[in-house]
C-alpha cells in the first residue's frame, strides 16, 4: 500500500479517510456530488467506485424484533468486554468467535453468568476451544445449551429475557442482559446499492471496454464490478483501473488526445 502511495504525488490527490461515501448527485452543471456519512461533499466530473467487496455487515438471526434490541443489549460483535461485568451474556454460534467470547468472559470472571447455544452437536471452531467450552461447561463455568437456537427476544426498555428452542425439549426462557450472535459477516454493497446503478448477486455491472457502468460518467473497478469470466485478481483491478481512467480521461477532455508514454520518459502527469 506505501508503494502504491508513493506514485500518487504529482497527481496530487486527496484522501478523506474513515467516512462512508452514502450518496451520490448531479448538480446543475452535471457534476456529480458524492457526500459522506459525516456530511463530506466531493464535486467531481468522473467517479470510479473500487469499493472492493462493499461493506461487512453482521449475520443476523432470523428473529423478529432483533432489531429493536440492537444497542439494548443485543451486539453482533464485543468491542469492549467490560460493558459485560457482571451481567448475563447469551452467546449464539458455533465457530471460532462464539468459542473464544465465551471461554474469554468467563475465564476472566468479567460476566456473571454465560450461555452459549448453538444449533448442532458439533462445533466449527478450533479443536482446543471446543474441548475448553466442553470442560468449563462440565464444570459449570459456562451453560452450554446445543441442538438449540434463539427465535425470541423480551424486554421493555432493555433485553430483559432471551427465548431458546431446543430441537427436543421445545422452548425455555432464560434471563439475560446482553444477546450476542456471532454468526460471522456478510459482505454487503451498502449505500453503492442504492446509487441507482445495474446490479447482478450484490456486484455492480460495467461495460468491459472501460468498465463502465450504466451512468454515464461512473465506473466500477476491482471486486465491487462484475462482468462474463470475472477473475477477483488484483492483477484484474489493475487492468480495469488502467482502462478505465483512458475513458475517464476522454470524457473530462474530448478535445485532448491522450498519448501513452513510459512514465520514466515523460514522468507522471495528472488529469
Amino acid at each position: 500500500m506505501d508503494t502504491l502511495k508513493s506514485h500518487a504525488p504529482p497527481c496530487k490527490p486527496g484522501f478523506t479517510l474513515g467516512e462512508a461515501a452514502m450518496t451520490i448527485d448531479k448538480d446543475e452543471e452535471g457534476q456529480f456530488i458524492v457526500t459522506t456519512v459525516r456530511g463530506t461533499a466531493h464535486r467531481a466530473p468522473i467517479v470510479m467506485i473500487a469499493g472492493g467487496l462493499g461493506v461487512f455487515e453482521p449475520r443476523k438471526p432470523p428473529i423478529a424484533n432483533i432489531t429493536d434490541f440492537e444497542d439494548k443489549g443485543v451486539e453482533y460483535i464485543i468491542r469492549n468486554p467490560e460493558i459485560y461485568q457482571d451481567k448475563v451474556c447469551v452467546i449464539a454460534g458455533g465457530g471460532d468467535s462464539a468459542l473464544d467470547w465465551s471461554i474469554y468472559l468467563a475465564e476472566r470472571k468479567i460476566a456473571k453468568r454465560v450461555v452459549l447455544v448453538h444449533r448442532s452437536s458439533s462445533f466449527r471452531g478450533h479443536l482446543d476451544s471446543v474441548q475448553r467450552v466442553i470442560d468449563m461447561a462440565e464444570s459449570g463455568e459456562i451453560d452450554l445449551v446445543t441442538e438449540a437456537e434463539v427465535t425470541g427476544l423480551q424486554g421493555a426498555d432493555h433485553l430483559e429475557q432471551v427465548i431458546v428452542t431446543h430441537q427436543k425439549d421445545g422452548e425455555r426462557s432464560i434471563a439475560a442482559d446482553h444477546f450476542i450472535p456471532l454468526f460471522g459477516l456478510k459482505p454487503s454493497l451498502g449505500p453503492i446499492g442504492d446509487w441507482g446503478l445495474e446490479i447482478d448477486k450484490s456486484a455492480i455491472k460495467v461495460n468491459t471496454l472501460d468498465y463502465s457502468t450504466n451512468i454515464p460518467g461512473i465506473y466500477a473497478i476491482g471486486d465491487v464490478n462484475t462482468y462474463e469470466n470475472k477473475l477477483k485478481l488484483i492483477l484484474c483491478g489493475f487492468h480495469e483501473g488502467t482502462l478505465a481512467v483512458q475513458s475517464a480521461f476522454a470524457r473530462i477532455h474530448p478535445e485532448k488526445k491522450n498519448v501513452l508514454k513510459y512514465t520514466t520518459v515523460n514522468g507522471v502527469n495528472g488529469f
